[in-house]
């Protein structure tokens, strides 16, 4: 069996797909024991555990064949990570406690970086397990195609997007989410030794320019990549409600002055751009 942290988001959704369809058991590790309803149709099993919650934690990693581990996503940490560094202690805890043979944990690109952003958080992460007496391996995913669900609105009613990643030409490795969840999937199922850490990208390059394209092209209008001054971009996410802007705003840094980067030769996904877009603009409908 194999516990899947994170089963109703779209990563350990993927994973756990993946899985199923290799005919593993499962175990959906959620918080909240009604939005694991449809996994357990499938005939999962079913384990509730905060992720600050050690002993609940270690229970539902107990008896696997191997587990995969991810953060939720916090696009507004406090200064030092305060948050992050809690959940970090308890996951460790309880994978040391329960003792899976495998551990396959999301991170992600640029999580070597060692200037401070938004991805610092998955390079703690990195470390507090790869500090585990155990085998544990780390997928870094490119930048998700599924962050374009916010531009699929917009482009149909306003036919812009905005671009954060700058020049809005310039295309940066991005990787669709089924593609992680197969490959996670493998590196939990493959035998004997492996590479401790895999990069993965999709099947090509993609910048907001390609974004505002290939919606234009689904949608059946014109659709410009808008670039969004540096200058404003935390005053506008204290407008979406961020307290913390700063982590938010060094990440995109990263990404256009190019040292959130991949540290090796990354695996290339074979999921395009254009299959995620049309996804996206279904969900936004």
């Amino acid at each position: 069996m194999y516990a899947v942290t994170g089963i109703t988001g779209q990563v350990g959704g993927a994973v756990a797909r993946a899985l199923l369809a290799r005919h593993q058991p499962l175990r959906a590790v959620v918080r909240d024991v009604a939005r694991a309803a449809p996994w357990r149709d499938l005939g999962t099993d079913v384990a509730v555990a905060d992720l600050d919650d050690r002993q609940a934690l270690a229970r539902a990693f107990s008896g696997t064949q191997g587990v995969f581990v991810m953060l939720p996503a916090n696009f507004d940490p406090a200064p030092g990570f305060p948050e992050v560094r809690r959940l970090i202690g308890a996951i460790a805890q309880a994978l040391q406690q329960a003792r899976p043979p495998r551990v396959v944990a999301l991170s992600t690109i640029g999580a070597q970086a060692t200037h401070e952003n938004l991805l610092t958080q998955l390079g703690l992460f990195e470390d507090a397990l790869g500090a585990l007496s155990l085998d544990v391996r780390f997928i870094r995913p490119a930048w998700f195609m599924e962050n374009a669900l916010w531009d699929a609105a917009s482009a149909r009613d306003k036919g812009a997007i905005d671009a954060y990643l700058q020049p809005a030409e310039h295309p940066i490795p991005m990787v669709a989410t089924e593609d992680v969840g197969r490959t996670a999937a493998e590196m939990l199922l493959s035998p004997g030794d492996g590479p401790r850490v895999v990069e993965l990208e999709g099947p090509a390059p993609v910048s907001p320019a390609d974004i505002a394209a290939g919606l234009g092209a689904l949608l059946g209008r014109t659709v410009l990549a808008q670039p969004v001054p540096r200058v404003d971009w935390e005053a506008r996410f204290r407008q979406q409600g961020a307290q913390h802007p700063g982590p938010r705003a060094r990440m995109l840094d990263g990404f256009n002055e190019g040292w959130l980067r991949f540290e090796g030769v990354p695996r290339r996904g074979a999921v395009p751009l254009a299959t995620v877009l049309r996804e996206l603009i279904a969900r936004a409908a």
